[in-house]
């Protein structure tokens, strides 16, 4: 076990930092953190949290892929690739960070600068579809065998960055000790300006109508999947081979209908009752 995951996160294991470098990682007070679970959102989050960040000004997030305006922290490559650490310590501020890290596994300067940080939750059920989707092309990931496999293992927390259970409650028992604004998948899709307002305020950033718009129609998913910044496709295929499955595949709420059988939605309304009872956070399956 590491640090409480059901097995130590891929990118973790073979690359050139350490544990006790990851959690030696300097944050700088101006640093605006994007925490989620994979597959709960981050790539919309990343786009919208950079674009509010500008003032609306989507012309910078044209020029240069997400992965390099928002760094993956605990990115850990084997040389001579740099490493997420790398590639942040060489950043000018204010910076834009990524992690899927849960809240006790963040570098404690982040906390100690209070920083920003915004996390993004997105329903289990989906979730956990979109993951097995993403493990099926993505060749840095364990083989995730098949559906009915990797239900279990995500049902129990045996996969990189463990249990959503603990990640989405560890995250929300933090979100009023510390300057975290805790968002969800499903409110976002739903009503983009709303959520957009949200970020606007808590970022300290004015927009305008005519501002959200542009953000809205720049991070839907439509312009997302087409667009070679922020849809992965400048990664090779031996890192994502998007041939098995596009890194930006629906975007829906909902779509875990088209996966979980009804033996196994039963099964995980039963888990997720004992599970998620009284700890926070309250999750729409479906709009």
């Amino acid at each position: 076990m590491w640090g409480g995951f059901g097995f130590r996160p891929p990118t973790l294991r073979t690359g050139h930092i350490t544990n006790r470098e990851l959690q030696e990682f300097q944050a700088r007070p101006d640093d605006t953190l994007i925490a989620t679970f994979p597959k709960a959102g981050t790539s919309w989050a990343i786009e919208m949290v950079d674009v509010v960040r500008r003032g609306g000004d989507i012309s910078g997030c044209l020029q240069i892929p997400s992965m390099m305006r928002a760094p993956f922290l605990e990115l850990n490559p084997p040389p001579p690739f740099p490493s997420g650490i790398d590639i942040l310590q060489n950043q000018p501020s204010p910076r834009l960070i990524k992690t899927h890290l849960p809240f006790h596994l963040l570098p404690p300067s982040f906390v100690d600068q209070n920083c920003k940080m915004v996390y993004v939750a997105r329903n289990a059920k989906d979730t956990a579809v979109s993951y097995f989707h993403f493990h099926r092309m993505n060749k840095k990931l364990p083989e995730p065998g098949d559906w009915n496999q990797f239900f279990d293992s995500f049902l129990t927390g045996q996969v990189a960055w463990g249990s959503w259970f603990d990640h989405v409650t560890g995250w929300w028992k933090e979100k009023n000790n510390h300057r975290i604004l805790y968002l969800f998948f499903e409110d976002i899709k739903e009503n983009p300006a709303r959520e957009i307002a949200k970020l606007s305020n808590f970022l300290s950033k004015k927009l305008d109508r005519e501002a959200v718009d542009r953000i809205i129609e720049h991070t839907s998913f439509k312009n997302m999947k087409q667009n070679p910044m922020t849809n992965f496709s400048l990664l090779p295929a031996n890192i994502f081979d998007q041939s098995v499955s596009p890194f930006m595949r629906k975007g829906e709420v909902g779509d875990w209908k088209n996966m979980f059988t009804v033996a196994q939605n039963e099964r995980f309304e039963k888990e997720y009752r004992q599970l998620m009872s009284d700890r926070g956070p309250s999750f729409r399956m479906e709009l």
